[in-house]
């Protein structure tokens, strides 16, 4: 990880939400949400908003590692979802790196819509060695299989 580059990281961009990701459909999906799934509001699913916020930083962190080497996996995520987020709603996040570790970096978020803010958090990354994480992975699928007497899921 060039930790130089990871710490100079800060964005500003805008993201649209579409209408598919609301708590309705998010939850319709879950095998144990779809008996409450419309009886929930069409706004912007909190799952949702982690996955944008934490993929834009993953993006931003990517930039500097060696993707063949490293691979960026998230350790932490602390959000507040302040406010409901329509579909077609047009969000500013920004964000900026606020502490680093030895293979770690942590993001301050914050976005907005036209109305008012709508999250503040952080989100702490990993540069992780890539050969180590598809060790611990094949491990568990090996031992997982073998639990469940060689079938695969």
């Amino acid at each position: 990880m060039n930790h130089q580059g990871v710490s100079e990281i800060c964005f500003e961009e805008t993201y649209a939400v579409p209408q598919d990701q609301t708590a309705r459909s998010l939850f319709a999906r879950l095998p144990h949400g779809g008996d409450y799934a419309q009886t929930l509001i069409e706004c912007l699913a909190t799952g949702y908003l982690v996955a944008v916020v934490e993929s834009i930083c993953i993006r931003e962190m990517q930039r500097h590692v060696d993707p063949v080497v490293e691979v960026v996996v998230g350790r932490t995520v602390h959000i507040e979802h302040r406010g409901p987020i329509p579909p077609k709603t047009r969000l500013r996040l920004r964000g900026w790196v606020e502490g680093l570790g030895e293979r770690s970096a942590t993001f301050r978020i914050q976005a907005h819509d036209d109305h008012e803010p709508v999250l503040d958090g952080t989100v702490t990354l990993v540069a992780a060695e890539r050969a180590r994480i598809e060790s611990r992975i094949a491990t568990k699928v090996g031992a997982l299989e073998a639990a469940r007497g060689g079938q695969r899921v």
